[in-house]
């Protein structure tokens, strides 16, 4: 299939990883209602990945590290100087985007 190696494709993709998470903590004018209206996930869904990852390796980590580890902060901390309140039209557009459960 590939001719990097399983090693090489692991640090590939942390690589690739980090640099979506350093993007995301620069880019603070994206609210995360946004991100998950155009994309289907935001910073919250990142860090629920990475506390899964985690604990499917054995570590258990709160949801409050890794929501830390994504924002770079406390989540209380970024929410108060970042986040806005959203829009209806932000609202309408996650009523009809979000995830069907």
């Amino acid at each position: 299939m590939t001719k990097f190696s399983k090693d090489q494709c692991t640090q590939f993709e942390a690589a690739a990883f980090r640099r979506l998470v350093e993007h995301l903590r620069t880019r603070s004018d994206v609210q995360n209602i946004d991100l998950m209206n155009l994309a289907g996930f935001c910073r919250n869904c990142l860090s629920n990945w990475y506390r899964e990852a985690a604990e499917a390796s054995g570590t258990q980590m709160s949801k409050e590290e890794s929501r830390e580890i994504i924002y770079g902060m406390p989540y209380d901390e970024w929410r108060a100087r970042h986040q806005n309140d959203a829009s209806a039209e932000q609202k309408a557009a996650f009523e009809r985007n979000r995830p069907k459960e």
